[in-house]
């Protein structure tokens, strides 16, 4: 897989980018930045990701993989919080209608 990855750096590198603007925008982000604040952070993880796609390709380090299992583990969370608040929801509906 990492061969893959190494043959194709155009792709690796947009996977790589795409992946740390979802983690940055579903953890990170806090409220809405005017344009050029949003243009100058999505500038420096562009920077970033170009550094990570270099740890990929020549120190084999598996960036990809980690971020890939990073947005896995945050939608589990969401999973998560998605049947919680069913639960919740039907607790409290339970609760009114044997009241």
């Amino acid at each position: 897989m990492n061969q893959w990855f190494t043959d194709h750096l155009y792709i690796t590198y947009i996977i790589i980018f795409l992946f740390m603007t979802y983690v940055y925008n579903k953890v990170f982000r806090v409220k809405k930045l005017p344009l050029l604040k949003a243009l100058i952070v999505y500038v420096l993880m562009g920077i970033g990701a170009f550094m990570l796609l270099i740890f990929q390709v020549d120190a084999k380090l598996p960036i990809v993989l980690c971020l890939s299992v990073a947005i896995f583990l945050m939608l589990l969370v969401r999973i998560r919080y998605f049947v919680e608040g069913r639960q919740k929801k039907q607790a409290v509906n339970k609760t009114q209608n044997h009241s």
